[in-house]
């Protein structure tokens, strides 16, 4: 049997979502081990002079706690 940890990450980029979520996964996983899986919960975006210039990303990573 497996015991599996939820945490939840706030990240950014100024190229994507996708981009956000990628930097999330690889900040956190420096002090996480044996992540599994990543939700993205919720998406935003900054916008300044009718354009988008900051991707945020709220999600949460699921790891194996050992």
């Amino acid at each position: 049997m497996a015991v599996l940890k939820v945490i939840e990450v706030l990240a950014n980029s100024d190229k994507s979502w996708e981009d956000a979520t990628k930097k999330a996964v690889a900040h956190a996983s420096k002090s996480v081990k044996n992540i599994r899986s990543v939700y993205v919960q919720e998406q935003s975006a900054s916008v300044k002079d009718g354009d988008v210039t900051e991707f945020r990303v709220n999600v949460k990573l699921t790891f194996e706690v050992k």
